[in-house]
């Protein structure tokens, strides 16, 4: 009997390769005649129980976990990312573990009163009640934080166990980084003869002149590249940036001209500036940042040839500057340019030098519409943020303006994203930045799913007039994989969604229009023909069609042996972590970092604690 085929949503549509997140099964609610709550005695009381197993790995691990639980460790347990799920995989995880003497205690952090023991929401609707506790991890190479959910035993309401486990490595032993009193004087005292002062020590650094000999090389000099450096910088690991710009920021500077982040300033960690930073001011910031941590950046330059030596697992890579010296220099790679690689331009598309109009661009080439160009017409092919940005800048300076929609976006206003989906967290009331990044990424990822497919249907609700309105002018919607909602989308696939600052009350007014659902069969002098046989006139043609692939980008430079080895960049493998980001690639010396300024700020302390640990001997490049 033949088996009819099942459509599968365009929202849960990822990368290729990429594992769609099966969303996590909350614990049911307690009894409503449960016991009152003393979170610090329940949460002392599990960890002294936890700390026994990791002596005794012949206590029952029935005992601390529920059967549908998580452990998501960062580098405690391993030298990877693990979401450990379920009882077997969990006891398996901590068996192991206690062979090789990795985590060997954890404890309650008490030094804040947000960090305390208390009662949390479990769901969020918080109609199920648990008890949180900020912890301390100490391993054999090092120390961390993490933080436990605890839930009631369904049978047994007197008795507290896990849902979910986070731990997260965060420094080496006797590799600290060099901050409070380890801070570097910025001086030697007493008499030197000859010796140089800062600008000349800084100046040589700089420049890579001996003793300087970079240990690792970082390509691209935005947000990436700028934090892991940081990083590395602070553990002692010699590092040089190289970014074919001519300016550190240009990534950024030279976007169009109404760029802003759709990301609030709590969530992008910048104290005291505008709550929504524009390109040009986050531009001038990495440029001041990277003067005042020291970070040594070339500008100008290209890398031009690479060469791997297995033997001695080092690159030899050929760098061209445009000050016109050439030099060679040994080191670990690091490709950090941003979420993606190279843009993305169809050129695969029919008549695309036929077009006789005025511009036709990536997204990426847009500086701006012209002045004074009222009536001319724009159309702009893609329907996420940089999309709906440009029209709307279009429309502001009186063209007659078409999005073509090929498939869905997820839409969300940006008052409801910070109101809801951030709210205590990374808000103006919310933790230190540090702490955030805890009580953030302490959920596993299938978790974090199931959480925002109700604040998604909270923000939906909130959104509700304006999807409506969006839905009536012919603009397909979708809520994310599994209506998971936005920050679910960004992982899985890298895009596909509109945080709204404007442009969607323009298309409910008709003011922009949309080409919904249809592809372009060909581009002519002047118009656009579809394969439904309809056209678009058009005077000026913007493809906001996103980036390709980081690995794919790699290959051009790197050819294809390596881009054949490394794993593929992005969506989620089988336990739910982000694939190759962060972590080793399946090269040797080869690494991918990337991200929104949140995900640099947390994993390039991850990264950077990876590869120093394989500069001191303390993990190999094959040890799990």
């Amino acid at each position: 009997m033949a088996t009819a085929a099942v459509e599968i949503p365009r929202s849960n549509h990822g990368i290729p390769g990429s594992h769609l997140i099966v969303q996590a099964r909350l614990p049911a609610p307690p009894p409503k005649a449960a016991e009152p709550i003393d979170p610090q005695s329940i949460a002392t009381a599990w960890v002294d129980e936890f700390n026994g197993l990791l002596s005794d790995d012949n206590i029952a691990i029935g005992k601390l976990f529920i059967d549908d639980s998580y452990w998501r460790d960062l580098l405690c347990s391993s030298w990877d990312f693990h979401t450990h799920h379920r009882l077997p995989k969990i006891s398996s995880a901590l068996k192991s573990q206690i062979k090789q003497s990795r985590l060997r205690r954890i404890e309650i952090d008490a030094s804040s009163d947000l960090k305390k023991p208390s009662v949390c929401p479990i769901d969020f609707n918080g109609e199920i009640k648990g008890v949180r506790a900020f912890l301390t991890v100490e391993t054999d190479i090092g120390s961390g934080r993490g933080l436990v959910k605890l839930v009631r035993d369904t049978s047994d309401a007197a008795s507290w166990k896990a849902f979910t486990l986070f731990t997260t490595l965060e420094e080496l032993k006797g590799y600290e980084e060099s901050t409070n009193g380890r801070r570097p004087t910025g001086v030697d005292h007493g008499a030197h003869p000859g010796r140089l002062n800062w600008q000349q020590r800084r100046d040589r650094e700089a420049n890579c002149e001996p003793p300087f000999d970079p240990t690792v090389l970082i390509v691209g000099a935005g947000q990436g590249g700028l934090t892991v450096a940081a990083r590395l910088k602070q553990l002692g690991v010699p590092t040089l940036i190289v970014d074919r710009n001519a300016r550190i920021g240009d990534n950024w500077r030279n976007r169009y001209h109404q760029l802003v982040l759709h990301d609030s300033v709590w969530y992008d960690h910048m104290p005291y500036l505008k709550v929504f930073t524009p390109k040009d001011k986050l531009a001038e910031w990495f440029e001041t940042y990277a003067k005042a941590l020291e970070l040594n950046v070339w500008t100008k330059t290209n890398l031009t040839g690479s060469g791997w030596d297995e033997s001695e697992r080092k690159w030899t890579l050929t760098l061209e500057r445009e000050v016109g010296d050439k030099k060679e220099t040994r080191t670990t790679c690091m490709w950090a340019t941003g979420h993606s690689g190279e843009p993305y331009f169809p050129s695969y598309i029919k008549g695309l030098d036929d077009f006789k109009g005025d511009r036709l661009v990536h997204s990426s080439q847009f500086t701006g519409p012209e002045a004074n160009a009222k009536g001319k017409k724009a159309v702009i092919v893609g329907c996420c943020n940089s999309a709906h940005d440009i029209a709307q800048d279009y429309y502001e300076h009186g063209y007659d303006v078409t999005m073509v929609q090929r498939s869905s976006t997820l839409v969300v206003t940006c008052d409801s994203l910070i109101d809801v989906d951030m709210k205590g967290v990374y808000s103006e009331d919310g933790p230190p930045v540090e702490d955030a990044d805890i009580l953030n990424m302490s959920d596993p990822n299938p978790v974090a799913a199931r959480l925002k497919v109700d604040a998604n249907r909270e923000i939906n609700k909130r959104d509700a007039p304006l999807l409506q309105a969006l839905t009536a002018a012919g603009f397909a919607l979708d809520s994310g994989p599994d209506c998971s909602g936005i920050f679910m989308k960004y992982l899985h696939r890298g895009g596909g969604y509109y945080i709204d600052v404007g442009a969607s009350q323009l298309i409910a007014d008709g003011k922009i229009k949309i080409k919904q659902g249809q592809e372009i069969e060909r581009v002519n002098a002047h118009t656009l023909t579809f394969k439904d046989g309809s056209e678009l006139e058009a005077d000026e043609i913007i493809f906001a069609t996103g980036y390709q692939n980081m690995r794919e980008t790699a290959r051009k430079i790197f050819g294809d042996e390596l881009a054949d080895t490394v794993k593929d960049v992005w969506g989620f493998d089988e336990e739910g972590e982000t694939r190759t980001m962060w972590r080793r690639t399946g090269h040797p010396g080869f690494w991918f970092f990337g991200g929104n300024l949140a995900l640099c700020r947390f994993f390039s302390r991850l990264l950077a604690l990876q590869i120093k640990g394989m500069e001191v001997g303390l993990m190999k490049y094959e040890d799990d």
